[in-house]
C-alpha cells in the first residue's frame, strides 16, 4: 500500500476503522485539522482524503455536526481475507447479471461487502477491472487435444472464443485485436490458437494477420448476442419466433428479398462466415500446404 497516494492511504485506513467497527454510523470521523496531524499532511491532501470518502458514500455531512460515518454502511468486512480473484470473480458476477453499465468498483464493494477503497490494496494499477474480467472470461476455456489439420484446429479456436462470448455477452466490447492486453488467459488463447499455423511456413505478419482476422470475425458476429439476449428478455420471443410472427405483417416486404420463412439466426451466421473465412484461408495457404476439408 506504500505506493499509493497519501491521501489514498489516509482513505484506505479510514474504511479500515470503519469496517471493523473503530468507527460506527454517526460516528464523527476526523476533522481536516486532525488528519493534518496525525498524517503530518497539508490540508489539501487532508481535505482531498475528506472528499474522496464523501464520494464512495463512507461518509455524509451532518448540518451543525460535521462529517460523519454514513448510516447506511456496507456490511462489516475486513479486507484480510480478500484477493484479487475474489474481486474479479464479483465483478464477473456483476457484468453477467447487468452487464457492464453496471460495472464500478462500489458496486464490487457492495458486492463482497467491504469498503469501496479497500479495493485499491488489491488491483494492480496497471490493469483496469474490465481488462482482470476479460482475461477471467477466457481463462474459464478449456482447451482439448488440438485435432489435425489446421482448419480444424482454427474452426475450433473460433468455436470456444464464441462459446466464452455466449456465456459473458459483454466480453466483445472488451477484446482489441489492435491494442490486446498482454495477460495470462488472453495469451493461452492466442498461444493455443496460433500452433494451428505451425508448419505452414507463413511470415510473421501473415501469420498474425491470419490470428487477427479470425478473432475479429468472431468477435464483430458476437457483438450482437447482446443485443438479441436483451431483445428475446423484451419480447419474449426467439429469434426464430420473432420472424414468424412478422411474417404475417411483413410477408411481402420479406419476399422481395429472399423466399419468406427463410431462416437466419446468430448461430447459422456464425458457423456459415466462419466456414467461408475458411474457406479464403485455404486459397491463401496453398500451395504452401495441400488444402484441406
Amino acid at each position: 500500500m506504500t505506493d499509493l497516494p497519501r491521501y489514498l492511504r489516509i482513505v484506505a485506513d479510514l474504511e479500515r476503522r470503519i469496517a471493523d467497527g473503530e468507527l460506527r454510523p454517526g460516528d464523527r470521523v476526523p476533522t481536516t485539522r486532525a488528519i493534518m496531524l496525525e498524517w503530518g499532511v497539508a490540508m489539501a491532501t487532508a481535505s482531498k482524503a475528506l472528499a474522496a470518502l464523501r464520494q464512495s458514500g463512507a461518509i455524509e455531512t451532518v448540518p451543525r455536526v460535521g462529517a460523519v460515518v454514513a448510516a447506511r454502511r456496507l456490511p462489516s468486512r475486513s479486507a484480510g481475507g480478500l484477493d484479487r480473484d475474489d474481486i474479479v470473480r464479483a465483478a464477473l458476477r456483476i457484468a453477467d447479471a447487468d452487464g457492464l453499465a453496471a460495472l464500478s468498483l462500489r458496486a464490487v464493494a457492495a458486492e463482497l461487502g467491504v469498503a469501496t477503497m479497500t479495493l485499491h490494496r488489491h488491483l494492480d494499477a496497471r490493469a483496469e477491472l474490465t481488462q482482470l474480467i476479460a482475461d477471467a472470461a477466457f481463462a474459464e476455456i478449456e482447451y482439448p487435444e488440438a485435432p489435425q489439420g489446421w482448419r480444424a484446429h482454427l474452426r475450433l479456436a473460433a468455436q470456444l472464443q464464441w462459446a466464452t462470448y455466449q456465456r459473458h455477452p459483454w466480453l466483445p466490447r472488451l477484446v482489441s485485436i489492435i491494442r490486446p492486453a498482454t495477460l495470462p488467459g488472453l495469451l493461452e488463447y492466442g498461444v493455443w490458437t496460433l500452433r494451428a499455423l505451425d508448419g505452414l511456413d507463413l511470415d510473421p505478419t501473415t501469420r498474425l494477420h491470419v490470428y487477427g482476422a479470425l478473432v475479429n470475425y468472431v468477435r464483430g458476429t458476437a457483438v450482437n448476442i447482446e443485443a438479441e439476449t436483451g431483445a428475446e428478455l423484451d419480447t419474449g420471443m426467439t429469434s426464430k419466433q420473432w420472424t414468424v410472427a412478422r411474417l404475417a405483417v411483413d410477408g411481402p416486404l420479406i419476399a422481395r428479398v429472399t423466399e419468406p420463412g427463410t431462416e437466419l439466426d446468430l448461430e447459422s451466421l456464425f458457423s456459415f462466415g466462419l466456414e467461408r473465412l475458411l474457406d479464403g484461408l485455404t486459397l491463401l495457404f496453398t500451395p504452401r500446404s495441400r488444402a484441406e476439408t
